[in-house]
Formats: structure tokens, sequence, C-alpha cells
């Protein structure tokens, strides 16, 4: 945000001849950025609260490692300087926790654009396969009439409603059957992108603490749904994988 207002800055000088005009679009821009300093720090003191209360750790600086640690997951590895920041980790019932804001930057010059969002990653205990949900947009629409298409369900309403790519088709109808179409139905949308034996959850603005409750609700909620069928299968795969390692 500073970034752009920066630069709207420089574009007023080459505009405003009255000098009074220049101090006016100044004091704006100062009070916009204090703004959105206050509000970051009030968000932060929001995130240190509940975090404490569900007796997990909060850092407020800067981590440059996710995208090394989680290559599988095509929304860390946008852009340039990326970071994560307002860590959040700890124990998620059985399951390891983090959440994060995810900083990058896209462009440069007057086309830089700095983008923020916030994310949850889970830990599922059983080894997974690639698969991706999110709600369908407009874009996804004009993009099936030109012959662009996800994966259909034999729910019409759940393959209106959402967009699930994976590269293997029977593992995307073994994850999501009708319970599990239910449930995501019900809930709130998020998208949704399963790694190796990590869930992450997001959405392209960051969360307030309700949104993190949920994010994590929804990652629980898929994996407790995987048929038994499917755990003893990808177990038998991790099994098989730790031999050959």
């Amino acid at each position: 945000m500073i970034e752009l207002l920066s630069g709207a800055v420089l574009a007023a000088r080459h505009r405003l001849e009255s000098p009074w005009a220049v101090i006016a679009f100044l004091l704006l821009v100062a009070g916009l950025a204090l703004y959105g300093w206050r509000a970051a720090a009030k968000r932060r003191t929001a995130l240190l609260a509940w975090a404490t209360g569900r007796k997990l750790d909060f850092t407020p600086g800067r981590s440059g490692s996710l995208e090394g640690q989680y290559p599988e997951f095509t929304c860390l590895q946008q852009g340039h300087s990326r970071y994560a920041f307002n860590l959040i980790q700890g124990p998620w019932g059985p399951r390891p926790m983090l959440g994060f804001d995810y900083h990058y930057v896209t462009g440069s010059g007057k086309h830089r654009q700095t983008h923020l969002f916030s994310a949850v990653i889970l830990d599922s205990g059983v080894v997974l396969q690639p698969l991706f949900i999110r709600p369908e947009g407009l874009l996804d629409k004009v993009s099936e009439f030109f012959g662009a298409d996800d994966i259909d369900f034999e729910s019409a309403e759940f393959s209106r409603r959402f967009y699930v790519k994976a590269p293997n088709k029977r593992w995307a109808y073994d994850v999501i059957y009708p319970r599990t179409m239910e449930f995501l139905m019900a809930s709130p949308p998020f998208k949704i992108q399963f790694g190796l034996r990590q869930v992450i959850c997001y959405r392209d603005q960051q969360f307030q603490p309700a949104d993190y409750e949920a994010a994590c609700r929804v990652v629980c909620g898929l994996l407790d749904r995987l048929p038994e069928y499917v755990l003893r299968q990808q177990g038998t795969l991790g099994r098989s994988e730790q031999g050959g390692a």
C-alpha cells in the first residue's frame, strides 16, 4: 500500500501546479499510511490474544523459509520478495498447525504490486496426493466454454460451486465424495491445496482470528472425512516410501 501511495505522490508532483495542492495530497497520504499502520497493529494484537488463548506460539517477525519448506504449494511460489510474518504455530487437536500472513511482489517500477494473504498449513499424518479445490469463478466458466475443464462430480451443485483439479482424478473422487461435498458446501469458502503430507488453506486476503478458526476447521473436516480405504492405501504408500529411502 505504501509503495503504491509513494508512486501516486510522484505522479501528483508532475500533475499538480499548486504547492498547496501537493501539501494537501501528502497529508492525505500520510493519514492513510497512519491508518494502515494502526489497523495492522490492532490486528496483530488480536492475533496474539487469540493465539495465546489457543495455547499457540505467535511470532510477528519475518520468515523467508516457507517457500523452500513447501515447494508444492503454488501460492507460496508467486512473484518475488516473498516472506511470511505473524506466524502462529502449535498443536491443533492432534495435528501440527502453522498459520501466517504472506507477502510477495509482482511487477516492477510503476507496475510493481504488493500482495498479502493469510493461510494455515496442517499436517495430515498420512501421505497425500496433489489436489486443488477452490470456489469457482466467472473466469472458470468462460474457460470451460473454450474447452478448459475441471473435474466434475455427481453433484451438479457442487460442480457449479467448486473448481477442482488433480493429476489423478481417482484420488479426487476418493477424497471428495457426497459426505465431503456436503461439508464443503456448508463451510466458508477457501482455496485448498493438498501437498505431500500437509494441506494449505488460504484466501487472497488477510485473516482475522475467526478466519483462522474456520480455515483449520475446514482442513480438519476434510482430513477427518478421508475414507478408511484411502487411509489404508496411503498408509501403505507411506511405508513403501520409507522403505525405499
